[in-house]
């Protein structure tokens, strides 16, 4: 009997070696595959839509559960590197790298006066700087924090998007939006948008703006910048992102607004309870950060499939497997 329990246990133990297994090559897999990829997933018909790599990672199940590890006042813009999570502080001048797998605090770099927004080229990450006397983006590299650069985009700038080239920024005094070359820098044109321009996403050929002050999104063509068009969205958008089929906005008014990317139709407005500001794609669901919660919705049709976390949110990111999510009341992160 005694030889047919230690047998039993090592089983047991040589299972949860496995699903620890499983859960490394599906988070290795996730940070190897390329955003639009991961956007372009097929979901069957009438499916939950589910990410496997959440079940991998055993966490399939929707729980008010999160995670959290500190960072600097004011957290706002994240942004995932493959690896590691940055998050733009605000209210202290610094950005701050996480490792995605345990949170651990990689590094703590100062950047400018007011970073508000990160992202990532594929091997550096542009910060900016939304702080009255900013006039510039900073490029850090990414393997250790080091400043390569500060660029000049001629003023206040939010949320930036990488178009596989070069970076997008919008710049918000100036009602325009500043195209970077991401190798060194290098102005490569300043575009008209709308008033107050806020946040930038990429649908693979062009490059979406939301403007903040006339509650619209421009849609600029990538390779020349020419506005292609100015859509009416709802009430002061801010958060844009793209679900490999769709453009979605976060209109701090009470609404997302689903956007066809080919010509500009909106497709649906749906209620959420709260203010939006941020917005996510996690490879099946739509993800948005409210100004007391944070709300998970279908795609196809708005249903709301969880309300989380009762805090103040900003900034959201996905890395693969799990939300991270910036709370700038608390000046944590969480990682649902």
């Amino acid at each position: 009997m005694s030889n047919r329990i230690v047998v039993l246990v090592l089983c047991a133990l040589i299972n949860l070696s496995s699903v620890a297994g499983v859960a490394q090559s599906a988070a290795l897999a996730a940070a190897s595959v390329p955003a639009a990829a991961q956007a372009n997933t097929q979901v069957p018909a009438g499916s939950q839509a589910l990410n496997p790599l959440k079940v991998a990672l055993l966490h399939w199940y929707k729980a008010d559960l999160a995670t959290s590890f500190a960072v600097g006042k004011q957290p706002y813009g994240l942004a995932f590197d493959g690896a590691n999570i940055w998050c733009a502080n605000y209210f202290e001048g610094t950005v701050s790298k996480l490792r995605a797998n345990d949170g651990a605090v990689l590094g703590t770099f100062k950047v400018g006066s007011g970073p508000i927004g990160v992202t990532f080229d594929g091997a550096n990450v542009w910060v900016s700087d939304n702080s009255q006397i900013a006039t510039g983006v900073t490029k850090l590299r990414a393997s250790d924090g080091a400043n390569l650069g500060t660029f000049n985009v001629g003023g206040p700038s939010f949320w930036m998007t990488f178009d596989g080239e070069s970076l997008w920024v919008p710049v918000d005094l100036n009602k325009t939006v500043t195209k970077l070359r991401a190798s060194d820098g290098k102005s490569l044109g300043s575009f008209p948008v709308g008033s107050a321009p806020t946040a930038a996403a990429f649908d693979g050929a062009n490059v979406w703006v939301t403007n903040d002050g006339d509650n619209t999104v421009t849609k600029l063509r990538a390779s020349d910048g020419a506005v292609l068009g100015t859509f009416t969205v709802g009430i002061e958008p801010i958060g844009v992102a793209f679900d490999g089929t769709s453009i979605w906005v976060a209109n701090t008014g009470g609404t997302l607004t689903k956007i066809r990317p080919s010509d500009g139709a909106i497709l649906s407005t749906f209620t959420v309870p709260g203010a939006p500001y941020g917005v996510a794609f996690d490879g099946a669901n739509i993800w948005a950060t409210l100004d007391s919660s944070v709300v998970e919705v279908r795609p196809s049709d708005g249903a709301l499939l969880a309300q989380i976390f009762h805090r103040q949110t900003s900034g959201i990111a996905f890395d693969g497997a799990y939300i991270w999510v910036a709370s700038t009341d608390t000046n944590q992160v969480y990682k649902f």
